[in-house]
């Protein structure tokens, strides 16, 4: 059997995910995971292909040994799998607190990395993973401290992974999308995302490109000039320069 695992379902990418994967692949089954059960029985009725329907939270080590379970069940073969799942909150180190930031660390880090090693034995040649990272992982971003720190991480462990793969045919992409009009910027900015997301693009031509990237077997997927433009800069400033340019750019912002 032949299925895509999708993570962070409910909303924003995730949701999007699932609809352009419903019409671009012909599959036995897509796994949707999400914390929130109504919006995955909702996205189930939006789409063609048979769903599996999984409200886990991820965060929580369970989780995932619930769907290592589950794949032991039949011969299946994850023919796409997309770590989208994860979160980030603005404000100081400090500030958010420690319950905060090691949420985050868990879904967008351990859980990314849990998922991803039980999924690899059941994918082979021609299979593909989107590790969703961000362009907040290309530079230190004060008051997004440990969120831009995940992604880099994200960044990192999708490049290393794709290069170990080659010899499999297994493509690995890192998605890296600048600011979209999702849910994300309200939950980051706790409801003061407007300006972002009026300027935002929306989710499915994000989600087209990346798809198109993991086809042709791309380690990133960048879309918009002004995120390469970012990607290419980021190369050549220093590190502190950068910081200290966030931290002031944020705080226009969000003066």
């Amino acid at each position: 059997m032949e299925i895509a695992i999708v993570t962070g379902t409910s909303s924003g990418l995730g949701r999007e995910f699932v609809r352009q994967i419903d019409q671009r692949y012909s599959l036995d089954e897509i796994w949707i995971i999400a914390r929130r059960e109504d919006r995955l029985r909702a996205l189930s009725r939006e789409i063609q292909t048979t769903t599996r329907i999984l409200p886990l939270d991820l965060s929580k080590r369970e989780s995932i040994d619930s769907i290592t379970e589950m794949l032991t069940e039949e011969n299946y073969r994850i023919k796409l799998l997309v770590n989208n799942a994860g979160y980030g909150k603005r404000g100081s180190f400090k500030s958010i607190g420690l319950k905060t930031q090691l949420q985050m660390i868990d879904l967008n880090v351990r859980a990314l990395v849990h998922l991803t090693y039980v999924c690899l034995d059941y994918m082979d040649n021609g299979d593909q993973i989107i590790q969703v990272a961000s362009s907040a992982g290309f530079l230190p971003i004060p008051n997004f401290t440990t969120y831009s720190s995940s992604k880099a991480f994200v960044m990192h462990f999708a490049n290393g992974l794709a290069a170990e793969l080659q010899d499999r045919g297994i493509t690995v992409t890192a998605m890296c999308p600048g600011p979209v009009n999702t849910e994300f910027q309200t939950v980051a900015h706790e409801g003061g995302a407007g300006e972002f997301n009026r300027i935002a693009p929306d989710p499915a031509p994000v989600v087209s490109k990346a798809l198109e990237d993991a086809s042709g077997q791309k380690w990133f997927s960048l879309y918009g000039w002004y995120i390469k433009l970012l990607s290419f800069l980021v190369r050549l400033l220093p590190k502190k320069f950068l910081a200290k340019s966030a931290i002031r750019y944020n705080a226009k912002r969000f003066e």
